[in-house]
């Protein structure tokens, strides 16, 4: 990995503007989805970004690939703003950072067979692949991805839905991107699939030299496959940091609480961590709390929290230390990690909660890498996958 990122967003923000009336519309306010995002992604490199549900993760996969238009910022790839691209330009950019989208259900079209879902981005750029040429190459992703190269005729009803998605994964390298922003890839499938799934995009980022921005809410998968990652809460970034960083020496209560939502099956590793459960509701985009948006909800909330809007970056108590603890966090107390009023029992596995909306904790007390449960593991194989898929290969600190 070379130090140059190939993608950088800068300031980014995407607002919906809230209307009233009828004939005549005027604005009243607005739902900041998206305010303020900035990040860096370097070549061959994954980051994960990770948030419960409505934070505004899925709108960032949407600004990035253009899909939406920001209200403000910078999408810098290789050093070119793409934001405001239209026309060739934007076509030229397009071919280059391509989507896996969340639902293979809905985002294959029913009335095409696979070979004309796989081979429709050379009709938007026939100069990637000729005409007399689209078969064999539409087969040779369908065996790259896993798939039988003679179900090119096939449609998206006779799959499962593993199978879909690496159909879905197979359009997104027609065009043979560098980047793939992946919005959820795994959370619509069962679990016995979705570590198929990884191990292909960790495969195939090895094979094709390929940048992710890895989206999800599972804290697991995450883990898995990202080198770095970002917590989002409410349109902000709250937390960046590497695998080790975020995981194991969080600073962000937010983050904190998070990882106590990952299910423990070990009954000893569980009796050693506490949960933290936050009280109230999260607060609307469309009316976010003035300073940290996460302070209505902090054990560390304070006066100072509701003035100022604490910074992205490496907290000041921290920046003469060296190693994980010195990185990113959106906080002005990052470095009191252990006050924590609202603590409860750890609930047993499969009790229900399993994401970042159910339970909360561990303060300072995070997940640990060893604890069995933290990765996919192996998992009887797909029918109709690919052979010889072994389960996911990276290690928690890798």
């Amino acid at each position: 990995m070379t130090s140059e990122p190939i993608l950088e967003v800068r300031d980014l923000a995407k607002h919906y503007p809230l209307t009233q009336g009828i004939v005549i519309k005027r604005q009243i306010g607005a739902v900041k989805a998206v305010d303020g995002v900035s990040f860096e992604l370097a070549p061959g490199e994954t980051l994960g970004i990770v948030g419960e549900s409505g934070c505004g993760k899925s709108t960032v996969a949407k600004l990035l690939v253009h899909l939406e238009r920001p209200t403000r910022g910078k999408i810098l790839y290789r050093g070119e703003d793409i934001s405001r691209l239209s026309g060739r330009a934007l076509k030229a950019v397009r071919r280059n950072i391509q989507m896996v989208f969340q639902d293979p259900y809905t985002s294959l079209n029913p009335r095409m067979t696979v070979g004309d879902i796989i081979g429709e981005p050379y009709d938007i750029h026939p100069e990637v692949a000729p005409k007399g040429e689209r078969r064999r190459k539409v087969q040779e992703l369908l065996d790259v991805v896993g798939l039988n190269p003679e179900y090119i005729n096939r449609y998206p009803h006779q799959f499962s839905g593993g199978q879909r998605q690496r159909i879905g994964i197979a359009r997104g390298l027609a065009l043979r991107p560098e980047i793939i922003v992946a919005d959820e890839p795994v959370s619509a499938l069962d679990v016995s699939v979705q570590a198929q799934v990884v191990n292909l995009l960790e495969k195939l980022q090895a094979e094709f030299d390929l940048s992710y921005v890895f989206i999800a809410h599972d804290l697991s998968v995450v883990r898995h496959i990202s080198d770095r990652v970002a917590v989002m809460y409410l349109g902000r970034l709250v937390e960046v940091g590497t695998e080790t960083e975020i995981y194991d020496h969080p600073t962000h209560p937010y983050t904190q609480a998070l990882l106590s939502a990952v299910p423990v099956p070990n009954p000893e590793a569980r009796e050693h961590r506490t949960r933290i459960l936050l009280t109230g509701e999260v607060p609307s985009p469309a009316n976010p709390p003035s300073g940290c948006r996460f302070r209505t909800r902090c054990w560390k909330a304070r006066e100072r929290c509701a003035l100022e809007v604490p910074l992205l970056a490496v907290p000041a108590e921290f920046r003469d230390l060296t190693g994980p603890v010195a990185h990113d966090s959106a906080c002005h107390f990052a470095e009191e990690r252990d006050v924590v009023p609202n603590v409860g029992p750890t609930r047993p596995a499969g009790s229900g909660e399993s994401d970042a909306a159910g339970a909360r904790g561990v303060p300072g007390e995070p997940a640990r890498s060893g604890d069995p449960g933290e990765e996919p593991g192996p998992q009887p194989p797909e029918p109709g996958a690919g052979p010889g898929e072994a389960p996911p290969g990276r290690g928690a600190g890798a």
